[in-house]
């Protein structure tokens, strides 16, 4: 369904504060979880925004009017995965494009939710607007 992150206080997924202060007010509704590759806010209700977010992989209509869409993962946008444990395929240790880099993850996923490996992505960076 997703990839989540963005806890940068706690790292266990109940922590995380936003640029704003703690929490933060649902900005609208307007896009829809309409396929994967879409970035959202995670949150704990309605107007509890944080610095948690997360990346859909499938279309997910039922957080629609819950969670905030923002962004979407671009096809050919380079992201790099600076380490990964070494059970892990090597080719990872190379720069993947947007997509291919989510769909990689989600590989590594469960049912229960935890990761089959580590996966650490660091100095992902800002993107700039022009």
């Amino acid at each position: 369904m997703s990839l989540q992150g963005g806890d940068f206080t706690d790292g266990n997924g109940r922590g995380g504060e936003s640029i704003y202060g703690e929490k933060f007010a649902d900005e609208n509704f307007i896009l829809k979880h309409k396929g994967p590759f879409l970035l959202s806010m995670a949150n704990a209700g309605p107007n509890t925004n944080g610095s948690q977010f997360f990346i859909t992989t499938v279309k997910t209509p039922w957080l629609d009017g819950r969670h905030f869409v923002f962004g979407k993962v671009l096809e050919d946008f380079p992201i790099s995965i600076d380490h990964v444990s070494h059970d892990f395929h090597s080719s990872c240790y190379k720069y993947l494009q947007g997509e291919d880099l989510v769909k990689r993850i989600e590989s590594q996923g469960s049912n229960s939710g935890a990761t089959k490996t580590t996966i650490t992505i660091k100095d992902s960076g800002e993107l700039k607007m022009e």
